[in-house]
């Protein structure tokens, strides 16, 4: 039989072990708080080093005015609150260089569209600009009470229509759109049935910034492949037509993409004999 000496010890023991488990779950909890505090910090200055380093690409812009105008859009607001207009100051710090003849706008083609652009230079996308081409590909949001930048737990697009990425791309589409002048390209998608897509970017916002005479013409470059399934009397473009500011001419190129690569990387064709 067991002596109470023996049992006291025992209940002693486990409570030890108790004790001892209870102190380590603590501590593993102290050290996974501390270790994802410091990724978010670094994550943090990791948005804000790749900010910096690619707008110090562009010489003769105060990028740190810029980034600070660019994080008075979205700090301390609900992530799924930041309207195109918190953007505003942002705009106000950067002119866009008037780019007359030279603006390429692009729908549902960004691969494409943007490796013709890096073989011929003469065309710029909104990606190519300051503001697109420091953002381009991260993610960033706020939160209410908080001033820091935060790169995830961020809305996806479809989540909400006001967060801070699509209200960015919004705005700075609309500010290019402003300052495209003489003729104007765009590039659509000729493997999908409807290439003038009244929901995207394209044809809800830049489009409507397009006016005569600022913009002479609008050429629209419709990428053929394969499978395509569309071409230049398809009806959404009709509805395109329709969309653009009276006297504003309007012209469809059917253009294959081995053919956009192949007169992209000829130094001796001009751009506008690629379609």
């Amino acid at each position: 039989m067991e002596s109470g000496e023996g049992r006291r010890q025992e209940k002693w023991r486990k409570r030890r072990v108790l004790i001892l488990a209870v102190i380590a779950v603590i501590l593993l909890a102290v050290i996974l708080a501390i270790v994802l505090g410091v990724t978010l910090s670094k994550r943090r200055d990791d948005f804000n080093t790749k900010f910096m380093e690619r707008c110090q690409k562009f010489k003769g812009y105060n990028c740190q005015k810029i980034w600070d105008a660019f994080q008075q859009a979205y700090v301390n607001r609900d992530p799924c609150d930041v309207p195109t207009e918190a953007y505003d100051p942002l705009i106000a710090t950067f002119l866009f260089d008037v780019l007359c003849n030279r603006t390429m706008f692009w729908s549902k083609t960004g691969d494409v569209v943007h490796d013709f652009t890096r073989r011929k230079n003469c065309f710029k996308t909104v990606e190519d600009t300051l503001l697109g081409s420091v953002l381009n590909g991260l993610e960033w949001c706020g939160k209410i009470g908080s001033n820091e930048t935060f790169t995830t737990g961020c809305p996806k697009w479809e989540e909400c229509e006001k967060n801070a990425v699509l209200s960015f791309w919004k705005r700075v589409s609309a500010a290019f759109g402003e300052f495209a002048c003489g003729n104007v390209t765009v590039m659509l998608n000729g493997a999908i049935t409807t290439p003038f897509n009244r929901s995207s970017i394209f044809a809800s916002v830049e489009v409507k910034k397009f006016k005569f005479p600022n913009v002479k013409n609008l050429n629209v470059v419709l990428v053929i492949q394969k499978n395509a399934v569309t071409n230049c009397t398809n009806e959404s473009l009709k509805n395109l037509m329709l969309e653009l500011d009276k006297g504003i001419g309007y012209h469809c190129f059917e253009v294959s993409d081995s053919h956009l690569k192949e007169c992209g990387s000829d130094p001796e064709k001009p751009c506008g004999a690629c379609w």
